[in-house]
């Protein structure tokens, strides 16, 4: 079998500054356009306008210089948000994690295997893979294989559509290798399983064969899953206990079927299992 695991890195994307009249604003990065501009979602009393900025501790600022539907093109005025983000940046601990992060939390928060900056949310099926249970596979025989996926802070909103085909998907950014490519088309040669870990593993392979063939993919991508759809590379899945009404959860019932999914969460239920990021897994073959 082959197990494809996503390699992004949580980077410390939520920052707390003030606009120039005093206002807090707290600012929670989607994604990195480049190390000096960023979309963000902002949170502050009153809506700030283009060519607004808000003021970080060390006095530099980040300039509104345009609005794209929810969220914020904000431009570094000062240093590199590299730079910012390590300096002032707090670990986007998930919303159902009521308490303030760490300093611990910028490693707890990453897969052993976190290699690419840039994901605001880790993915966190693969929380449940330490250095001695890849080793532990690696002697079973079982290949690895690795994509890259920048999970986004949209992976949090549910889906609030009454026709879900409705739901537009927010964008992240992927890219699937040939080595990948290759590394699937030998486990299917040897007659062998692809089991993804964890939804954004999936939404990579599958973005990279949305012509029902696999190839190397570099881009975004929207792609949303839900009951119907037609998997083209994955035969299984590991993945943790998912938000109801979710995109995740969606996902999870297109590959094992709503009334088993629905059976596996009475399950869960009942036996007091842990839900979401540092919860318990399932396998779904």
């Amino acid at each position: 079998d082959l197990l494809v695991f996503n390699n992004t890195r949580v980077i410390p994307a939520r920052l707390y500054g003030r606009k120039e009249t005093g206002g807090r604003v707290e600012v929670m990065l989607e994604r990195l356009l480049d190390d000096r501009e960023c979309l963000a979602q902002l949170r502050v009393s009153k809506s700030l306008k283009q060519g607004g900025r808000i003021l970080l501790e060390d006095g530099s600022a980040l300039e509104v210089i345009a609005r794209d539907g929810a969220f914020f093109r904000l431009r570094s005025s000062g240093q590199g948000l590299a730079v910012l983000l390590e300096r002032f940046g707090h670990m986007p601990l998930p919303p159902y994690i009521a308490r303030d992060d760490t300093a611990e939390d910028r490693e707890r928060y990453q897969t052993v295997y976190a290699r690419h900056p840039g994901a605001v949310a880790a993915p966190t099926a693969g929380l449940h893979f330490d250095d001695a249970v890849l080793a532990a596979l690696e002697a079973r025989g079982v290949e690895r294989a690795e994509v890259t996926l920048h999970v986004g802070a949209g992976t949090f909103q549910p889906v609030r559509c009454e026709n879900i085909e409705d739901h537009r998907m927010h964008a992240e950014f992927l890219e699937v290798s040939a080595a990948v490519c290759d590394a699937v088309a030998r486990a299917r040669k040897r007659g062998g399983r692809v089991i993804a870990v964890g939804t954004t593993a999936v939404r990579s392979l599958e973005t990279a064969a949305a012509d029902g063939e696999l190839k190397p993919f570099r881009g975004d991508s929207r792609i949303f899953i839900y009951p119907g759809y037609d998997f083209h590379v994955i035969d299984g899945l590991v993945t943790n206990f998912h938000l109801p009404e979710s995109t995740l959860l969606m996902l999870v019932a297109a590959l094992a079927g709503r009334e088993s999914v629905l059976a596996a969460y009475r399950h869960a239920v009942r036996e007091r299992y842990r839900f979401f990021s540092y919860g318990d897994a399932m396998l779904v073959l």
